[in-house]
């Protein structure tokens, strides 16, 4: 089985093209299959050299939204200079969602970019977050987008369902077909003390297998939905002393439990 990253999971790592070679020669050397491209500045003649290089293609990216909707045409030409099918949204600007009418007319606008896209052999993605869980029309934003979107698909992450209160499972199954890419990132809690002794406890981002989410099921149900990439993404790696360490724990994890 093939498991990539998201590099916006090291996007302290990739910032010109020298440390974006160095990472991804790492990263391959670790077992990662493939990237997304995230994190950076987007440069797509970069991106095609270091992925060349690397010998590690690109599945999907994160883009600008504004380029999404109004310069599809040209996105997806230079998607193609790289060989990536599959264009991605990390996250429409968290305001959108509270507002109704302004989140639908969203919705519109990126599904008619997704139709274009799916005209000329493209995927849109769309990445969630836990917002998404936020109530439109009496429903998630997010189930409002599955269903009266059908050329937006998916990049289901599944730390952000968790936090968000979903149901990771039967989420995955409402975007069945459309679930192209996952991010595998886990879910863990954290304790900390302050000055004066009192512990608290919060949810936090953990190397794949350091959490609590059951990434068996996951995976066999995100299969069965027609996934076709499984990355891994650690959004706070880079506040360790070693990102590149805490990456190797994902890879490392699945390679063992899912090689």
């Amino acid at each position: 089985m093939k498991f990539g990253i998201n590099l916006y999971s090291l996007r302290t790592l990739i910032g010109n093209e020298e440390d974006f070679l160095k990472t991804a020669i790492a990263l391959s050397g670790m077992g990662y299959d493939t990237i997304q491209f995230s994190g950076a500045p987007y440069d797509a003649e970069v991106i095609r050299r270091v992925s060349a290089a690397a010998g590690l293609p690109v599945v999907v990216t994160h883009v600008p939204m504004d380029r999404i909707i109004n310069d599809t045409d040209n996105l997806m030409k230079e998607h193609e200079s790289f060989g990536c099918r599959c264009i991605g949204l990390g996250a429409m600007p968290p305001a959108v969602v509270c507002d109704e009418e302004n989140f639908k007319q969203t919705v519109e606008k990126l599904n008619s970019a997704g139709k274009i896209m799916a005209d000329n052999g493209f995927t849109f993605c769309y990445h969630n977050h836990h917002f998404e869980q936020y109530r439109v029309d009496g429903r998630p934003a997010l189930d409002y987008i599955i269903d009266n979107a059908e050329y937006v698909h998916f990049t289901a992450d599944v730390y952000w369902l968790q936090y968000g209160g979903a149901d990771v499972l039967k989420t995955l199954k409402k975007m069945s077909g459309r679930a192209d890419c996952v991010h595998l990132k886990d879910y863990r809690i954290n304790a900390k003390t302050d000055d004066n002794g009192s512990v608290s406890y919060a949810p936090g981002f953990a190397p794949v297998g350091d959490g609590v989410l059951d990434f068996k099921a996951i995976i066999d149900t995100a299969k069965e939905c027609g996934t076709k990439h499984f990355l891994v993404e650690q959004d706070d790696a880079v506040n360790y002393p070693e990102p590149l360490e805490q990456v190797k724990r994902s890879i490392t994890y699945l390679k063992e439990n899912f090689g």
